[in-house]
């Protein structure tokens, strides 16, 4: 009779110890995830604002709210002069918009000159045009960044902006202009190659074509096969294609760069940025690993502030 009650013991004390484990450990996730170990006084935050937010685009330049310098520079790459109703800067929009209105005037004009008497100066003058258009819209984004009021120096937002503007303008907005030659030599070189691969590729394509050509009035053949003038071609427009990617990766590495050194400007590295060791009471079931507790336990609890 004792035997039987032993083993119908033995098995409700298999049955329950797994379960009673199982609640210790559910009930220690729980609390791991619930308490602060460092400063109970700081509630974490989570920024939840999209890309592009046309409430508080148009509530800022109705002077209703605050919008940030992102906000400003993508509605202001669409509406233009936006940076500067924002600033309320209106004299400056006669300025911008007179500007770009001339140079594609002027770009418009002597396109039409030139497809009339095929002068190359009309070319030129056209081509300047479009360019003075391009430069007064890029000038109206760099002004409303430039003008922007921030109270965080650096403002990661301005130095974002700079680079994308003008590749290293980021860096010397955050003090570290010995970056630039790096960036600015990455590019160069890059733009080299793009433009030398770039020649080299129209040449070779003009040799291929001209190899493989059917028509009679061409009377004399390249020395070079088709297959090899193709091979060529092909190998030249890869390393173009490379010279174009190297490029936008150093335009976009230079961004990235600018954004993340303004943002650790003021990275706290002080002596308060210490560990902290208190005494803490371990709740009831899971102060023991092997066997269900009675009573809660005592113990240390470290908490490190970075």
């Amino acid at each position: 009779m004792k035997l039987r009650h032993l083993v119908i013991s033995a098995l409700f004390l298999l049955c329950a110890l797994p379960s009673a484990a199982q609640y210790r450990d559910d009930q220690f996730k729980r609390d791991a995830f619930t308490q602060t170990y460092a400063d109970t006084t700081e509630k974490a935050t989570t920024d939840t604002s999209a890309l592009f937010s046309f409430k508080e685009f148009f509530g800022g330049l109705a002077g209703k709210n605050k919008a940030s310098l992102k906000t400003l520079t993508i509605g202001s790459a669409v509406f233009i002069g936006s940076n500067q109703i924002y600033n309320r800067q209106y004299w400056k929009l006669p300025i911008v918009y007179g500007g770009i209105g001339a140079g594609i005037y002027g770009g418009i004009h002597f396109n039409q000159m030139y497809n009339k008497t095929e002068d190359s100066k009309y070319k030129t003058y056209s081509v300047l045009s479009f360019v003075g258009a391009g430069l007064f819209y890029w000038g109206s984004l760099m002004d409303g960044a430039i003008m922007f009021k921030s109270e965080r120096k650096p403002d990661p937002a301005k130095s974002t902006v700079f680079s994308m503007l003008l590749p290293g303008l980021g860096q010397i907005y955050n003090g570290e202009a010995w970056k630039v030659p790096i960036y600015w030599g990455l590019m160069a070189g890059s733009i080299h190659f793009w433009v030398d691969n770039e020649r080299q590729y129209q040449r070779w394509k003009w040799i291929h074509n001209l190899a493989t050509t059917s028509e009679t009035l061409v009377t004399e053949k390249p020395p070079w096969s088709g297959e090899n003038a193709k091979y060529y071609r092909d190998v030249y427009r890869r390393y173009r294609d490379y010279a174009i990617l190297f490029t936008a990766v150093a335009y976009v590495l230079q961004i990235i760069d600018a954004n993340v050194f303004a943002y650790m400007q003021d990275f706290d590295v002080s002596d308060d940025i210490s560990m902290r060791i208190e005494p803490a009471v371990l709740p009831l079931n899971y102060a023991s690993h092997f066997t269900v507790p009675s009573s809660p336990a005592v113990g240390m609890r470290i908490g490190i502030k970075f």
